[in-house]
């Protein structure tokens, strides 16, 4: 979308225009707040579209998984961003586990304070193996 945040230098202000491609840079740019003209564009943050595909392929890169064994904070923000990533809910539990890597306890301490981790994911639906 083309809207363009500015900052006026008079009130010190921050407001947003909208203006078509066409008429960005053509026409004047006035302080909705105080008619001044001594305006200064802000540049925003930009946020780019990826696939899923391309969001995961990141994430596995194996560059980014050295000494996660061995650090349960890189742990829990490496999990943390997976997560965020994946853009689903994944439960109390997980922001639980996530929670307590970042505040450095190991992924064995946590399994043991957790029993029930382990089988979330273990139920068939009443199938026999």
């Amino acid at each position: 979308m083309p809207y363009y945040g500015y900052r006026c230098l008079n009130c010190k202000r921050r407001f947003t225009l909208y203006f078509t491609f066409d008429e960005y840079g053509k026409q004047e740019v006035r302080c909705p707040h105080c008619s001044s003209d001594q305006v200064q564009r802000r540049i925003e943050r930009v946020r780019f579209a990826r696939s899923e595909d391309s969001r995961l392929e990141d994430l596995t890169d194996p560059s980014g998984l050295e000494g996660l064994e061995d650090d349960p904070k890189a742990l829990g923000k490496m999990m943390r961003r997976m997560g965020s990533e994946m853009g689903e809910d994944l439960g109390p539990e997980f922001d639980e586990v996530i929670g307590r890597l970042e505040a450095g306890q190991s992924p064995e301490d946590i399994e043991k304070e957790m029993p029930d981790l382990g089988s979330m994911g273990d139920d068939l639906g009443g199938l026999d193996e």
